[in-house]
């Protein structure tokens, strides 16, 4: 497992893995980069372009997706709790937070929202069955109350929507000194 520590350590992992497909028509890195585009195109504070930005860094650090044995449908590399326990540390918890809660919010949609659940793409729908599928009404009693379900309702936004091949995007350079401010922030 490859813990970043560091901006420089975070893009360089984005750098050496970000090239990798998850079962969506774009990389790990474009996706990253459309949902950051997505959350400054709506407006998003800093540190939620951020979590934006790096809510999958989870799968990267976890590297189990190209494993032979992994099954997507079955098994889960609980991306979020990863993500959220790598970049708590060095961005804090504006930027952990929406990630650690964007699984849950998934979860929520799918459960509130039928037509949701019907919209989301295979991989999407796959790895919902691994996470446990749509929560349980006390479950989504508990996300709607959580101070966190705003910021982490909107990345799950972005989270659907930056999945598109050809969209135009800025580059991890373009958004390093964000990154390197929201850590200098922290620090």
């Amino acid at each position: 497992m490859n813990r970043p520590n560091t901006v420089d350590e975070v893009i360089a992992l984005y750098e050496a893995k970000g090239a990798e497909h998850y079962g969506e028509s774009v990389s790990q890195l474009d996706h990253a980069l459309q949902c950051a585009a997505l959350a400054q195109a709506d407006g998003a504070d800093d540190a939620l372009v951020a979590a934006a930005l790096l809510h999958d860094i989870g799968h990267l650090v976890a590297d189990v997706q190209a494993d032979e044995g992994y099954r997507m449908g079955i098994d889960d590399d609980d991306h979020e709790s990863v993500g959220a326990k790598v970049l708590a540390p060095i961005f804090g918890p504006a930027v952990a937070q929406p990630v650690a809660l964007h699984v849950t919010a998934k979860r929520y949609r799918c459960a509130v929202d039928p037509t949701y659940l019907a919209a989301l793409s295979p991989t999407s729908t796959a790895t919902l069955a691994a996470q446990g599928g749509p929560l349980d009404e006390e479950a989504c009693e508990r996300f709607a109350a959580h101070p966190g379900s705003e910021g982490a309702l909107a990345l799950r936004t972005w989270d659907d929507i930056g999945k598109m091949p050809e969209m135009v995007t800025p580059s991890l350079a373009d958004l390093r000194p964000m990154l390197e401010r929201l850590a200098g922030e922290r620090s």
